[in-house]
């Protein structure tokens, strides 16, 4: 476990053993925790980097790197939202942290809705960003355009970030297999469950994001204590998401809609 000072703000970072993974995480600051889950092909600080020290003000913040990413090491088994959302508990339950509020971005927006659903005891909020229950909910050629991709159509800038943490290019090229795979097999939820997350969840898209507006709007009213929050941007431009291409006051906007979500709606 490593431990440094940002400014005056406390960091820890160290490895977990969870599920046969060396799971990486970072906490930083102090509060009530809030657990950040990163996208597909992502880091920490590719999804997180620009919003991250914001929610730090309020927050013990639980950044996680999940199988394969950033930081964790891979294991002999596929990725799925349901493995991943078991590795997330885990490492809760490795820290003693009985529940916490969790943010989603992307393909860490669905590990969050499983973790609604077959992990509710350790929930007291759910921010989803950028995330769809249904295939249908994803903007057209989404999933064809994914059945035809490779590695070279990964972003750049994922590539070296994945890169300068681990210069292994077998390790990049199996985590893109992964990702791809994982969403490939991706089976819609049902109605029924999205009705049984009980946590308050706040859904959050940009009105030019990978998930649809109208399929956003679907999901808050299929989720019973639900908001939503439609805002303008592409994939992640909200957040200030490396791959957004967008620099802008986006993100502290963000920021604060979502503190006051969590400090202000009752938990469950």
């Amino acid at each position: 476990m490593a431990q440094k000072n940002v400014g005056k703000v406390e960091t820890v970072s160290g490895y977990a053993p969870v599920n046969g993974l060396n799971m990486y995480y970072e906490i930083h600051g102090e509060g009530e925790p809030l657990v950040l889950i990163h996208g597909g092909g992502s880091t920490i600080q590719t999804t997180f980097g620009n919003i991250l020290p914001l929610l730090v003000e309020h927050h013990k913040v639980i950044a996680v790197e999940l199988q394969a990413h950033g930081h964790t090491n891979d294991r002999d088994i596929p990725e799925s939202f349901i493995q991943d959302a078991d590795d997330v508990a885990a490492l809760l339950n490795y820290l003693e942290i009985d529940n916490a509020d969790i943010f989603g971005f992307s393909n860490g927006g669905h590990t969050a809705l499983q973790l609604g659903m077959s992990h509710p005891q350790i929930v007291n909020k759910l921010v989803i960003a950028s995330a769809f229950y249904k295939r249908s909910g994803a903007m057209p050629g989404f999933f064809e355009g994914l059945q035809n991709a490779n590695l070279d159509n990964m972003p750049v800038l994922l590539k070296e970030a994945y890169l300068s943490i681990n210069n292994d290019s077998a390790g990049l090229q199996r985590m893109f297999e992964k990702d791809r795979a994982r969403m490939l097999q991706f089976t819609d939820w049902t109605d029924e469950d999205m009705a049984s997350i009980t946590a308050p969840c706040l859904i959050i898209a940009g009105d030019k994001d990978i998930v649809t507006p109208e399929h956003s709007a679907e999901m808050f009213r299929k989720i019973p204590n639900a908001q939503l929050l439609l805002l303008r941007g592409n994939h992640g431009s909200y957040i200030g998401e490396i791959m957004s291409g967008q620099q802008s006051r986006m993100p502290a906007f963000t920021a604060a809609v979502i503190e006051e979500f969590l400090d202000l709606i009752p938990k469950k």
